[in-house]
């Protein structure tokens, strides 16, 4: 049965994908969907089903599928921009470039902490995160949307200077511990301002990440009760596992496991959520770039590592990095539903795995490899130059990428 909806007002035009092996939806409920081929229309989903019951014909860019899996666009939900797609912090060009080829089409800026400089001034630090806001909002490094302006609040901010900000179009709160507010009051009422007009917010959580960060332990992350509980894992440090615990049992707020953390504690907090029933919680971010690097397959390797030791079915630890993320982050992306962004991401075993398909693979604990990457409808790589090859690529019969 095929699924239709509304085609959009602009866009690239008709997208048809045939050949579809298998549908990853992103949706925790329904994490793999019947089907094997889709429709986007200016950019958005429109249809998706078995073949016979769509209209492939007239596409302005048809990709064959060649049988391999379809995934929505990977999100990570903690990155640190700074300027462009250049990084000071391992001054390295073209790091959320070489995220696209690990599957990535959607980034969270948690703070451009990173800027050399970075003003504290009241001034300067709205000034700072409205430029960045609306410069990522303006350019996409290799095609990914990155939602960047988030400033790190500091001591002296009132309810005003929230408001000044989300009228300028900042939507997004910097890590709280990472500036001058580290305690569980101030951080509180902040955090309700940046609430109150819109700001989402998310908390640093564990011991300090860079200078001038600092332990925020469970009291804190409690009483505070951002969106996000930012790096559940550690930002590297992590608290002990009875904090942990504590957080996840002690409020309702995403809890962001991210490459850059503590690999045992993340799955101590996978395994908690499980034992909750809470896995709709669980999202994943990457916290590059970081003193351990850029990782461009970050989240990926995160999937794989969830799946495999945390022994999470792969179709279901992908939706940590796509349909989970985009509720917790109110997106328009990370799931193959109607109306959505047509972001998705082309995925297949590597080359000799021993698992027997894509998701045996992943839940065996290989990386899969990256065929194709489509954002907004357009193609924006084939084959990834970072995973391993997969088995099979995707054909882009017509049309070009973009």
């Amino acid at each position: 049965m095929a699924h239709d909806a509304p085609a959009g007002n602009s866009g690239p035009g008709k997208l048809a994908i045939r050949n579809i092996g298998m549908i990853l939806s992103g949706d925790l409920e329904n994490p793999i969907l019947d089907g094997d081929a889709l429709l986007a229309e200016n950019g958005r989903i429109t249809a998706w089903g078995k073949a016979k019951d769509l209209d492939l014909d007239n596409a302005a860019t048809v990709i064959d599928a060649q049988g391999v899996t379809l995934a929505p666009g990977l999100i990570d939900s903690h990155v640190h921009p700074v300027a462009g797609d250049w990084t000071p912090r391992q001054n390295q060009i073209g790091w959320i470039d070489s995220s696209l080829h690990g599957g990535v089409t959607t980034m969270i800026s948690a703070g451009e902490v990173h800027m050399p400089g970075r003003p504290k001034d009241i001034v300067g630090l709205k000034a700072m995160a409205i430029f960045h806001a609306r410069a990522f909002g303006a350019f996409r490094p290799g095609g990914v949307k990155l939602h960047g302006g988030a400033p790190v609040i500091e001591p002296g901010m009132t309810e005003q200077d929230f408001k000044e900000l989300a009228d300028a179009g900042v939507k997004l709160l910097g890590e709280i511990g990472l500036g001058g507010v580290k305690d569980g009051p101030t951080a509180r009422q902040m955090a309700g301002w940046a609430r109150k007009y819109g700001i989402q917010t998310t908390i640093h959580t564990g011991g300090p990440s860079i200078p001038g960060s600092g332990l925020i332990d469970k009291d804190v992350v409690l009483e505070v009760d951002a969106d996000v509980v930012g790096h559940i894992n550690g930002g590297h440090t992590a608290l002990p596992d009875n904090q942990i615990r504590c957080i996840c049992e002690g409020c309702q707020r995403g809890l962001e496991i991210v490459h850059n953390g503590n690999e045992r504690a993340g799955l101590f907090t996978l395994r908690t959520a499980k034992e909750m029933g809470e896995l709709r919680r669980v999202i994943l971010g990457t916290d590059a770039p970081a003193g351990s690097g850029v990782q461009p397959l970050g989240i990926l390797r995160m999937v794989s590592m969830l799946s495999s030791l945390g022994n999470i079915p792969a179709e279901v630890a992908f939706c940590f990095a796509t349909g989970n993320t985009a509720r917790m982050r109110s997106l328009d992306t990370g799931l193959i539903r109607q109306g959505m962004a047509a972001d998705f991401v082309f995925l297949d075993k590597a080359q000799h795995s021993a698992g027997r398909d894509l998701l045996n693979s992943v839940q065996l604990g290989d990386l899969p490899g990256v065929g194709m990457v489509v954002i907004d409808g357009v193609p924006r790589i084939q084959r990834s130059r970072n995973t391993p090859p997969a088995t099979r690529i995707p054909d882009l019969v017509k049309g070009k990428l973009g």
